[in-house]
């Protein structure tokens, strides 16, 4: 009998920040139908602080895969906020990873398995990996490394 992501999520041995309150005018997730829209979310740590620089100025490739599996943990801190349990996910559908780097910088995607690969721990290969775009970006809000934005279908 396969796990639950729950249960695999406890196995990563992991801890989920607190659910990041809106910075702005928006909502941090929207269902509409049976589709959970989850808005950028930052590199929010357990104490509520951020993992901050740009990569390949103030942190390096690998420091910038953990902070988006930061980002990560922020999305499913969301998402458990919202919904009370990471079952109530039936699959990731779509990632988009925004990195703040150096204009030389092109490694992006993977940079960006660091939350795709949290989501894949999860909910497992088949319903963890969505599609995905992994991109540049010349600066993020609060100087921020990674942005992360998703979209998940809903159990019935």
């Amino acid at each position: 009998m396969e796990q639950s992501a729950e249960q695999n999520f406890a196995a990563t041995g992991l801890n989920l920040p607190p659910a990041p309150a809106p910075l702005g005018v928006y909502k941090p997730c929207l269902i509409v139908g049976n589709f959970l829209y989850v808005s950028g979310h930052g590199t929010v740590q357990d104490d509520g602080s951020l993992i901050m620089g740009r990569i390949g100025r103030d942190i390096d490739m690998e420091q910038g895969k953990l902070a988006a599996r930061q980002v990560g943990l922020a999305i499913l801190a969301t998402i458990k906020a919202k919904l009370g349990s990471l079952d109530k996910i039936k699959r990731v559908v779509k990632v988009l990873g925004m990195v703040n780097c150096v204009p030389e910088f092109e490694k992006h995607p993977y940079v960006i398995n660091g939350c795709s690969e949290l989501f894949a721990a999860v909910w497992g290969k088949e319903k963890g990996i969505g599609v995905r775009s992994a991109v540049g970006f010349g600066s993020l809000p609060d100087n921020i490394p990674v942005e992360i934005e998703a979209m998940f279908e809903l159990e019935d």
